[in-house]
């Protein structure tokens, strides 16, 4: 099952051929992405998805983006998806066509059914490796011309990333600086749980702000944890109660193995914030 619509509002067959072999985002990986999990009908965390957009929109000097038509586009393809039935919703806006002299954005959405992996991962937690990045923590700000913190379509060292996971036997990576200062994952944000405070690396770090670990961080807090968003180092990631990875799709997944250590068992923590996240949408 899949839904395609553009943001002119046409709905279109998600078969058939629709983006031209030279457009950047397929040739350059020229443009920016975001996926909105839709449950019930309702899309999570909408407005800081399309917030991020535009941030992703403005580091690559693209035109900023048209939130009506993009809200509208999106109301659109859940309005032809099955009531009820879960849905990972992908906003798609590249530079276009190369040297077209009337170049306009390519946008589109396009919804798509939850992976089994993914709804297993949420059930069972994953493993995890941690992978050198390769940069310094205050690259972000000596360097904003390397794009850290956008969300752009060039995706392909994440993806190198999760297969060297694969081949050391886990499913996932948390990125570090050579220092040993997280960052985040190729898709997620990393979310340390210790007594009963929450903790988060910072953006400023050249990383994503995660849209899924800040809802967590508000529903924890009306539940009563605190939160910090801070510098952690890997030597924490396995010293408190629960090591999780929030993001759209997975939600707030549990790790339960660290390169190839398995951890102090955190059911009991994940449960709780899971629910305390679940909850503002039942």
């Amino acid at each position: 099952m899949r839904v395609l619509a553009f943001l002119d509002g046409t709905l279109a067959d998600p078969d058939q051929a629709h983006i031209r072999v030279d457009d950047l985002g397929l040739l350059r990986g020229d443009g920016i992405f975001e996926t909105v999990l839709v449950t019930n009908g309702v899309p999570r965390e909408l407005g800081p998805h399309l917030d991020r957009l535009a941030r992703s929109a403005a580091m690559l000097d693209l035109p900023a983006p048209d939130r009506e038509a993009w809200e509208r586009t999106v109301q659109l393809v859940i309005d032809n998806w099955p009531r009820g039935e879960e849905m990972a919703l992908k906003l798609v806006y590249t530079r276009g066509i190369e040297g077209h002299p009337a170049a306009t954005p390519t946008s589109f959405a396009l919804g798509m059914e939850i992976d089994d992996k993914i709804k297993a991962a949420r059930r069972d937690g994953v493993a995890v490796v941690t992978l050198d990045r390769g940069f310094d923590a205050d690259l972000a700000q000596r360097a904003p011309w390397l794009l850290l913190g956008a969300k752009s379509l060039s995706y392909a060292v994440n993806m190198a990333a999760l297969r060297e996971a694969a081949r050391r036997g886990a499913s996932d990576v948390i990125f570090t600086t050579p220092d040993g200062t997280v960052l985040e994952g190729p898709t997620s944000n990393v979310v340390v749980a210790r007594g009963r405070t929450l903790y988060t690396p910072p953006p400023s770090l050249g990383i994503l702000p995660g849209t899924t670990q800040g809802d967590v961080f508000r529903a924890a807090e009306r539940a009563g944890w605190d939160t910090e968003v801070t510098t952690l180092k890997v030597d924490e990631l396995g010293t408190g109660d629960a090591l999780m990875l929030a993001s759209s799709v997975r939600k707030l997944t549990r790790v339960h193995t660290l390169d190839g250590e398995r951890l102090p068992d955190s059911t009991k923590v994940h449960a709780e914030l899971a629910e305390i996240y679940e909850s503002q949408y039942e």
